[in-house]
């Protein structure tokens, strides 16, 4: 192991409240496609915006077929090393927070708890009726619009849109709240798998930087936060981090 990976294996087990912040690049190893980075889905498909959606139902329809076409790999996909990592290091009662910008809920499905797992963008294996609010499954809802391709409905006739923060929508402010305590309480903060360039998520391990704590990133590629990152590894989060934090 080269030097800085030492420092890091150092940093983490003197570290007993750590935060870690996950990006697509930590499930991709289970076959969930990269959306947000230099190669990722958005720079092959425009996304739907929230207001249009909201307002159109032709972009209702685009977001759905968009959402027929992903869900499969969503539903086959299993948790990998990294996730596992994470659980584990909750598991030795040296967690503090898993703050996610992922919607798969591998974290979940690796046995990350819900009172530290932070969900930052919900949940892309449910819908919400935009009306009364009540939950329906995705493989419910999916199934719903390859029926007939019209946007699913609610029983009670609304819209169901997944439950997922869509471009131009407001990140839930107790959410983003909840996720920033975590980062000034901790002692350490590692980001895995993100570019870091999508805001106000990006902001939230930096913050932990700004209050002095140490941070790490593990990203394949360059992040908006090399500069700032105490040590940076690039490569696969599978590979990497069970080494660093075993």
């Amino acid at each position: 192991m080269d030097e800085n990976f030492n420092k890091a294996r150092q940093l983490v087990s003197g570290a007993r409240k750590i935060l870690v912040f996950t990006g697509a690049g930590i499930s991709t190893g289970s076959g969930i496609p990269d959306f947000r980075g230099p190669d990722g889905v958005w720079t092959k498909r425009e996304p739907v915006l929230y207001q249009d959606f909201i307002n159109s139902t032709k972009a209702k329809q685009d977001y759905w077929r968009y959402k027929a076409e992903t869900f499969p790999a969503f539903r086959a996909a299993a948790p990998n090393a990294a996730h596992r990592a994470v659980a584990a290091l909750e598991q030795a009662g040296r967690l503090l927070a898993l703050v996610t910008q992922n919607i798969d809920g591998l974290h979940r499905a690796a046995g990350s708890g819900p009172d530290k797992l932070v969900e930052l963008h919900g949940s892309g294996l449910c819908a919400e009726c935009l009306d009364c609010f009540a939950w329906t499954s995705m493989e419910e809802a999916v199934a719903k619009f390859n029926h007939d391709g019209a946007p699913p409905q609610c029983a009670c006739g609304g819209w169901l849109k997944p439950a997922v923060i869509m471009f131009g929508q407001p990140l839930d402010q107790e959410t983003l709240i909840k996720a920033f305590r975590a980062a000034e309480n901790c002692d350490l903060a590692i980001s895995v798998g993100s570019t870091l360039s999508v805001e106000p998520a990006a902001s939230v391990p930096l913050a932990a930087k700004s209050a002095g704590k140490p941070y790490l990133t593990i990203n394949r590629g360059p992040t908006a936060h090399d500069s700032l990152a105490d040590l940076k590894f690039d490569g696969d989060a599978c590979e990497i981090l069970p080494l660093l934090l075993s």
